[in-house]
């Protein structure tokens, strides 16, 4: 019995990418959060891509990943569809991955072979290109036999061995056939990097062809490596502890070197967003932030002369100049993310960098006398240069990076004139380079995180939220402070932030930290605009904020909270001057918070079944101190105690969640489609049972699991309402500083 042919093996190739396109698709979360973690990675099922708690929204990035590696092993059409997705976003994990990473990216970090490789690189690329072109004369209606491929290989050698073409010659024959004489073996000259090869070669495949038949195409050679795919690169859950290495082992054989990273960025030309994290930031040198930074249009612009007035012509032969035209043709970072990178290496290249290209400064100026440093600038004013920026930036996070000083800090962020979404959260930020930002005629905010940076002043604050163009898209805004870093801004301050400021006039909110302000009742009831778009907001560390004010300003004016904190806040709790015991403190939180906002308004009808109404609020989730979550004990009715892994917890309600309505039928009323916050899940429904057991665990939870981020998620762009996992969650999620 002989089994019929697939019909998806008859697929186009165009198809199949589509396919696989919607892979990748499915595990990227939707625009709208439902600000829940993904706890049911074990029932992926279909994603929704609505803001569902349950059935999940996206599948979790191990199930893409085995989907998209399983459509590689079909055959070949599905391996050429699937490789590209499967490449486009690396997450570095373990130190071996990592070095096979860049085996397979860069070929190897050994400087032995890498000649040989180079030169059965270009062989087999020659090969290619003439087996293309042949295929392209065939079409023409020209035959072509053995000896028109020999014409042609000789003629395209002939092509390459001239003057204008920077291969060497002795990477134009095999190396078999090569005369391994004293003198090569003794000088061993760098290669060109692999992309001026092959488009040397097409170059001059294109020429050739083009001489004996005017307007004939040739398609570009095949590029084998992985690199081109590669748009994402994040070291977000890299780790190299538990590998038992001694300590001099950590330091003199380091796993992410330098030199490693250099060579990877190198083949990645349409890299888009980069993160790292203080457990490689020993790697980020100066030559990885010039090949990092210096792509796309800050290398087409930089060092041009504003007037035009000279004429500079490059040497071929400069390294330097080579870098420079194949950053050109590359794509524009659009998001970075350096959280907790606090090396020296780090610093030092960063300053450097700056002093370098944004101050026009050198090393060598802090040697030279005090004449020549003022001869100096009037040499430079001669030919006045643009300065240089980095358009292309969208997204930067920077948090924790506080060993950089203000003046290499601040001419950084200000290199970015298209930014919208910026942590500087606990960085030295001054109210002048603040001011700076607000200034920028460019700059549009919507996400912006100022937590615990204590060289601000309130009157910075106050003249950047209300007065800078910058600020007045602003849809998310963390000024977090404790009583370790209080809030700078003073009463009247805030009472003008809140008034005034375009953000909450518009009601536009949809994430708002205050904590450690001071908020005061007339301030939300009174002065506050109403905020219908505001999803997580918190207050905590506001002692003499009562819980009254604080439930009737979510019920008349933020009704669709659904996330807050009360981290030692209200006198209710215990945290005033009157003497509150934890038993009367759980029962003002359930009486006085959870109970008016989170239950439905009872009814009784005797002649039909009673219309179930809503909750006054979406109040589900509070962040309490962890004294009082131990005196809530296991908690009451539905709700429920989960701790993050380190000192953040939550009072979670475990009925409530977002749960999708997803339909075929088309005859289906549209009200009846999409996420509903349902209040009444069943005890065996399966995001009731996950959150359950959260609670039973006792912390022993992931990193990615919380709520109310306190670091603004970068790489995908979804801000402070944004998940993340690994070192970036713990910073987010568990960390209580």
């Amino acid at each position: 019995m002989t089994s019929e042919p697939s019909v998806v093996g008859q697929f186009p190739p165009e198809l199949l990418t589509v396919i696989c396109a919607h892979v990748y698709a499915a595990g990227l979360p939707p625009p709208t959060s439902s600000l829940d973690p993904l706890l049911c990675a074990d029932q992926p099922g279909i994603p929704t891509g609505l803001p569902s708690s349950f059935p999940p929204a996206y599948w979790p990035e191990s199930v893409v990943r085995r989907t998209l590696a399983n459509l590689c092993q079909v055959n070949k059409a599905w391996y050429e569809a699937a490789k590209p997705w499967l490449w486009r976003k690396i997450e570095i994990r373990l130190p071996r991955s990592w070095l096979s990473i860049v085996e397979e990216v860069a070929g190897g970090d050994d400087e032995d072979v890498s000649e040989e490789q180079a030169a059965l690189m270009v062989d087999q690329t020659l090969r290619s290109a003439e087996t293309a072109a042949l295929a392209a004369k065939t079409l023409l209606g020209e035959s072509s036999g053995n000896d028109d491929a020999e014409e042609l290989h000789d003629k395209v050698l002939e092509r390459l061995s001239g003057p204008d073409i920077s291969i060497p010659p002795e990477l134009l024959t095999p190396p078999a056939s090569r005369d391994p004489s004293p003198r090569r073996l003794r000088t061993k000259s760098k290669s060109p990097a692999r992309w001026k090869l092959m488009r040397s070669i097409s170059v001059a495949v294109q020429d050739v062809m083009e001489r004996a038949h005017p307007g004939i195409y040739v398609p570009p050679p095949h590029d084998p490596h992985p690199g081109r795919f590669v748009r994402h690169l994040d070291f977000n859950h890299f780790r190299t502890i538990g590998m038992r290495r001694l300590v001099e082992e950590g330091v003199n054989n380091r796993f992410v070197t330098g030199d490693r990273l250099a060579a990877v960025l190198k083949e990645l030309p349409n890299l888009l967003v980069f993160g790292a994290t203080e457990y490689m930031d020993g790697a980020l040198t100066f030559p990885v932030l010039k090949e990092l930074l210096l792509r796309g249009s800050a290398s087409r612009g930089r060092g041009r002369p504003s007037r035009g007035r000279d004429v500079v012509i490059p040497d071929p032969n400069d390294p330097e100049q080579e870098d420079l035209a194949r950053r050109r043709e590359c794509k524009d970072l659009e998001a970075v993310d350096l959280t907790g990178c606090v090396s020296g290496v780090f610093v030092s290249a960063l300053s450097q960098f700056v002093n370098t290209f944004l101050l026009g400064h050198s090393d060598s100026d802090s040697s030279d006398s005090e004449d020549e440093r003022e001869r100096r600038p009037r040499r430079r004013n001669l030919v006045q240069e643009e300065p240089l920026t980095f358009p292309g930036m969208r997204r930067l996070g920077l948090r924790g990076v506080k060993s950089l000083q203000p003046h290499i800090l601040e001419p950084f962020v200000l290199a970015f004139p298209h930014l919208t979404h910026l942590d500087l959260s606990c960085t030295r930020i001054t109210p002048e380079g603040l001011a700076a930002l607000g200034a920028s005629p460019t700059v549009r905010l919507q996400s912006l995180a100022l937590e615990r940076c204590n060289w601000l002043t309130g009157e910075s604050i106050r003249n950047f939220l209300v007065e800078a163009p910058a600020a007045q898209d602003i849809r998310e805004l963390s000024l977090y402070g404790d009583w370790t870093f209080p809030s700078p801004l003073t009463e009247e301050q805030l009472r003008d932030i809140v008034a005034l400021a375009p953000c909450f006039k518009h009601g536009q909110l949809v994430y708002l930290d205050l904590s450690s302000a001071p908020v005061t009742r007339e301030l939300l009831l009174d002065v506050c605009a109403p905020q219908p778009r505001l999803r997580s907001l918190g207050l905590s560390h506001i002692r003499n904020l009562e819980l009254g004010a604080v439930a009737e300003f979510l019920t008349t004016k933020a009704n669709n909270v659904e996330i807050l904190t009360l981290v030692t806040s209200t006198p209710e709790l215990g945290y005033g001057d009157p003497v509150v015991t934890s038993r009367q403190a759980t029962i003002n939180l359930h009486t006085q918070l959870i109970r008016p906002l989170c239950t439905p308004p009872f009814s009784f009808s005797l002649s039909s079944k009673p219309k179930v109404e809503d909750p006054p609020t979406r109040l589900r989730v509070i962040e309490l101190a962890p004294p009082l979550l131990t005196s809530l004990g296991a908690g009451a009715g539905t709700w429920r105690i989960v701790r993050s892994k380190g000192g953040r917890g939550w009072y979670v309600d475990a009925a409530s969640g977002w749960t999708a309505q997803v339909s075929t039928d088309p005859n289906e009323a549209e009200e009846r489609k999409g996420s509903v916050l349902r209040r009444d899940l069943e005890p065996n429904h399966t995001w009731r049972v996950e959150l359950e057991s959260l609670a039973d665990a006792n912390g022993n939870v992931s990193s990615g699991v919380g709520w109310h981020a306190r670091k603004m998620e970068i790489l995908h762009g979804d801000g402070l309402l944004g998940r993340e996992a690994g070192l970036y969650g713990a910073v987010a999620f568990a960390y209580q500083g």
